[in-house]
């Protein structure tokens, strides 16, 4: 069982979470494309999030004047950075004190890494190896399926997160106007699509306090180009290529 942060993003911390998205889309030309996390709603394990090529970097934004304190910590960010075989990144931000306004104390990206310090350049660290989704990715892509599959038949979010060790991965508001919550298993298909875990007694007993409603959804993710080796064994996909998605619904 995780005891999971649910702070909210305060109204001093918002004006500088959004200029540090700002900066950061104004890197690329034409901007980011590839957004994973750009939503102020908890919970929070980094504060912005992005691919750029084959690589995955997670933000935690910083008063350079220490301040305003955002929500989450920088083990949150090294958390999920490992997770997914990404870059954790500090993004110090400084606000100019004639204008009011938040820009990124250091230039360039104004990136440091969360665990040395030193300057990153997202450009530099792209390279044309072809990387494998890590269980995480795949659990995130899942969830995000499953969310807007939610959104598309009305329903109100409540909350997600992409963490695999977690259960539940999403709340939301049902048909009743209760809360309900639903657990995410991804597999990467033609494989068995994976059965209920076998905690789930322990994680609608975790829920209760909140709602006896749960759901189930296994999400299916493979590569366009995928293919089977000789031992019949399924290749994963490879990060930032084009995916196929098998979800029937909720269960």
């Amino acid at each position: 069982m995780f005891e999971i942060e649910m702070q909210e993003m305060s109204k001093e911390f918002f004006p500088i979470w959004r200029a540090a998205g700002e900066h950061l889309n104004a890197q690329v030309d034409g901007g980011i494309q590839g957004w994973l996390r750009a939503h102020p709603y908890p919970p929070v394990l980094e504060h912005l999030s992005f691919r750029l090529g084959n690589q995955l970097f997670f933000i935690r934004v910083e008063d350079a004047d220490g301040r305003i304190e955002g929500p989450g910590s920088r083990r949150g960010l090294l958390t999920v950075a490992q997770g997914t075989n990404g870059h954790a990144c500090i993004l110090p931000m400084r606000k100019r004190m004639l204008r009011g306004s938040w820009v990124a104390d250091r230039p360039g990206w104004g990136l440091l890494d969360a665990r040395t310090g030193q300057a990153v350049d997202p450009h530099a660290l792209v390279t044309d190896e072809p990387i494998e989704m890590t269980d995480w990715e795949l659990h995130d892509m899942a969830v995000q399926v499953v969310r807007e599959h939610l959104e598309r038949q009305g329903f109100e979010l409540m909350s997600w997160q992409g963490n695999p060790e977690v259960d539940p991965s999403i709340w939301f508001i049902g048909k009743s106007g209760r809360p309900e919550w639903v657990v995410v298993r991804a597999y990467v298909f033609p494989q068995t699509e994976p059965g209920r875990p076998a905690n789930w007694g322990d994680i609608a007993t975790g829920c209760s306090h909140l709602s006896t409603t749960g759901h189930f959804a296994p999400v299916g993710i493979s590569g366009v180009d995928q293919w089977l080796d000789t031992n019949d064994n399924v290749q994963r996909p490879h990060r930032g290529h084009r995916l196929h998605v098998a979800f029937e619904g909720l269960e």
